[in-house]
């Protein structure tokens, strides 16, 4: 199988913007998740896709391989599928742009499960045990079924502790997928869902359309960087 990794990487973050381009350490944060994607070795090919004259410089004149959008997008998804439709590939990753702490572990067992020709999309989630950060919606949140097939993801605490004498376990959604190259076509021909419009989570449109993700549990992936603070834990983890 032909296996190629896509970062998409959007300039104008909502949350904290040009977060991509942010200084953290001697590289940008866009930069070490691509160079950190790179040294997987995983990949016949590995590209940034985005909608930034700036980010694309970053990355091709620092030697690594960037398309420019040709339109906008909703989702990273939407962004990725616009690069892969012509492309030559069996299996699409699509690593977060904000994820500069890849790893190679989580991503082979990632592509491991497409050797079942039953999965279409698959993701990678950790176990989140701090109470602040399983309440803070900015953490999404999944539960998954007893073969480890997603029932649902959240910004909200799910499942909800009605039962305060069990002890329940909480996994956090990690933003990396991987998509058979026609479900990530379909995808982009389905509209939007209204759970992933009031919960502003991409994945959520496979599961309105009865397409489960296949989820795959990994140790701590470090951190994301969705606000400044951020970039200070990410700081003290490098």
């Amino acid at each position: 199988m032909k296996k190629v990794a896509m970062i998409p990487a959007r300039y104008a973050a909502t949350r904290f913007h040009a977060k991509l381009m942010q200084q953290l350490g001697d590289k940008t944060v866009i930069r070490h998740t691509y160079d950190n994607t790179v040294a997987t070795g995983l990949f016949d090919e590995v590209w940034v896709v985005t909608d930034s004259d700036i980010i694309y410089e970053e990355i091709v004149n620092n030697g690594g391989k960037a398309k420019m959008s040709q339109r906008e997008h909703e989702s990273g998804s939407d962004r990725i599928a616009e690069a892969v439709v012509d492309m030559d590939v069996d299996i699409v990753v699509n690593v977060q742009g904000d994820t500069p702490f890849v790893k190679k572990e989580p991503l082979a067992a990632l592509l491991d499960v497409f050797n079942d020709a039953s999965v279409q999309v698959a993701s990678l989630m950790q176990e989140l045990k701090e109470p602040q950060f399983i309440e803070d919606p900015n953490y999404v949140k999944v539960v998954v079924d007893r073969n480890m097939n997603s029932l649902f993801f959240s910004r909200s605490v799910v499942p909800y502790p009605r039962n305060k004498e069990m002890a329940i376990t909480y996994y956090e959604h990690i933003g990396v997928y991987a998509f058979r190259k026609q479900a990530l076509l379909n995808f982009t021909q389905w509209p939007m869902t209204p759970l992933e419009a009031a919960e502003k989570i991409e994945c959520l449109r496979y599961l309105e359309y009865g397409v489960p993700l296949k989820m795959v549990l990994t140790d701590y992936m470090g951190v994301e960087i969705d606000t400044p603070e951020d970039i200070e834990k990410a700081l003290k983890l490098l």
